[in-house]
């Protein structure tokens, strides 16, 4: 399997694929690439809709560029701590946050996010997410927040009264949780509006059987959420 960056023809390979309607995988299959080289190279140059060979190569040759002025001659990537093989990590770090903005995440929040799932003790500050970003303190206070309105993350007082963000073993449950609320929500939101336009037009159909659909998956959500948990949790 070839290694290195991408070449302006697999990028173009890339594109066609993507104009063709191929899942990541296959194109990825063609260029006999992995899987998440390709959909990294995708999100981080405009996503499917958006991605453009030349543009994604010349921004690449660009990042390149700049990583090159930056780093003093000789440079080499400090060991861990952990012993970790700090490369390794980066990048996946880097493929995480690709899948976090492929569920829906901005980026941002997506960084943020795989900060906290790599992260041993899973608890970090706004201060710390600042300088391992290298990003403005605004930025990481709307991704924490959104973070927080979905229950990826919780917020606790430190001994020195900063505000410190934890994500626990139970994140995903806590957010599937989340998510069963808000298409209970919707789900709700539509019932209401067949009053509103009156049972039996078209539109008060429309709603009562979205309503039902909503209803069906909020439940169903739950539902699963409590089984899996009871089923595959461990300490």
């Amino acid at each position: 399997m070839p290694g290195g960056r991408l070449t302006q023809q697999e990028r173009q390979q890339i594109a066609l694929g993507l104009a063709d309607g191929h899942a990541y995988a296959e194109i990825a299959r063609r260029l006999d690439r992995p899987t998440s080289t390709v959909t990294r190279e995708v999100m981080r140059n405009g996503g499917p809709t958006a991605y453009r060979a030349d543009l994604a190569h010349r921004a690449t040759e660009h990042r390149a560029h700049r990583r090159r002025q930056a780093a003093p001659r000789g440079a080499q990537t400090p060991p861990r701590a952990d012993g970790r093989d700090a490369q390794a990590v980066r990048e996946y770090e880097e493929t995480l946050t690709t899948v976090f903005m492929q569920s829906g995440m901005s980026k941002m929040t997506a960084r943020v996010m795989a900060c906290f799932t790599v992260s041993d003790t899973g608890s970090l500050t706004a201060s710390e997410l600042v300088q391992r970003l290298q990003v403005s303190p605004a930025s990481v206070s709307k991704a924490i927040a959104f973070l927080e309105s979905q229950e990826f993350v919780r917020r606790e007082r430190d001994e020195r009264r900063r505000d410190r963000y934890f994500i626990d073993d139970d994140i995903m449950y806590d957010s599937m949780m989340a998510s069963a609320r808000a298409t209970a929500h919707v789900a709700e939101t539509a019932r209401q509006g067949v009053g509103v336009l009156g049972p039996g037009t078209p539109a008060a159909v429309r709603l009562e059987n979205m309503g039902r659909f909503m209803d069906f998956v909020s439940e169903s959500i739950a539902r699963a959420a409590d089984q899996a948990r009871a089923i595959l949790h461990t300490k």
